[in-house]
């Protein structure tokens, strides 16, 4: 049986032989979502009576994940692209969002959009017709430099500005798995839109003194946020750029280890497979498989998806 999380949308199988006890007197039990930690009741009657969702024609919400953080450099994209990638060749439906003005993921992924979320915004086109397929299984809702003039659309609004992109998502809500979005550097009423539409939060982290600093100021930033939505939660960080030939990064790592030990993931180590791979088009996967990148991003995916067989 599956039961889904209602904040998170996060569906979990429940073995029925764990919690026969229960069955027979109708009893609701509560249920902790592994995903978000949501604790919420669950009627035992109807779960076993009801069919799994999937078989009930339910559309279940995708898992909405920003990977961001104010400081550049720090391998958003680069994390963004290839966190998709991973989860695609898992076998999810994957949409990844481009909310940069650089428009960087379509290069990554070697594509040239003709349009993207500036028209899927100034509402000049549907939803479909603003999504191309990358991969299979990967989606991609392109940046580029016509979202400039999109942001003083949204500045220039007297009221729910913040909910432009939420509002402009929804009919794309319940099509994938996982919505990735992509943020630029720096703080703006895009990114403001994207923390009221996401409800996880991803960081990269540059093993360096600057992005450790940028961190801090963004967890500022992330509750003011959560004062007026509290859907939105931080749920990894990701360490970039580890060089294990010298002692600095290694000691800035143990520091986040230390200050956020609930969120740190695996350490994405420094690869030259990673800085190369973008100019032939291809993701971390698809042009060194063999390589630390290659297997720190695996584990990154086993992480986000609590799949510790994916893409084993």
């Amino acid at each position: 049986m599956v039961i889904i999380c209602p904040k998170c949308a996060r569906k979990h199988k429940v073995n029925l032989d764990m919690i026969k006890s229960h069955i027979d007197s109708g009893k609701t039990v509560s249920a902790t979502c592994r995903s978000c930690k949501y604790k919420f009741p669950v009627l035992v009657d109807q779960l076993v009576d009801s069919p799994p969702p999937e078989k009930a024609g339910n559309k279940v919400q995708a898992r909405k994940i920003c990977v961001t953080l104010s400081k550049g450099g720090v391998g958003k994209t680069t994390t963004s692209v290839n966190l998709g990638a991973g989860l695609a060749l898992a076998g999810y439906k994957v949409l990844l969002v481009d909310t940069d003005t650089q428009g960087q993921s379509s290069y990554i992924l070697g594509k040239k959009p003709k349009a993207g979320l500036t028209e899927l915004l100034t509402k000049e086109l549907t939803p479909d017709e603003c999504v191309v397929q990358a991969r299979k299984n990967l989606w991609l809702l392109s940046g580029g430099k016509s979202l400039a003039g999109v942001k003083r659309i949204i500045d220039r609004k007297s009221f729910g500005a913040e909910w432009t992109l939420a509002e402009a998502m929804k009919p794309l809500d319940h099509q994938y798995d996982f919505i990735l979005i992509d943020t630029s550097p720096g703080w703006d009423q895009l990114i403001v839109n994207v923390l009221f539409y996401a409800t996880e939060v991803l960081v990269p982290v540059a093993l360096e003194v600057m992005p450790l600093h940028g961190l801090s100021e963004f967890m500022k930033s992330l509750g003011s946020i959560q004062k007026y939505r509290s859907e939105i939660s931080l749920k990894y960080i990701v360490p970039t750029f580890l060089d294990t030939r010298i002692k600095g990064p290694q000691r800035l790592y143990s520091e986040l280890k230390k200050l956020y030990p609930e969120y740190v993931c695996t350490p994405i180590r420094y690869s030259e497979s990673l800085a190369e791979a973008p100019s032939f088009g291809k993701s971390i996967f698809e042009f060194a498989p063999g390589s630390t990148a290659s297997a720190d991003y695996r584990e990154l995916i086993r992480k986000v998806t609590m799949d510790e067989t994916a893409l084993v």
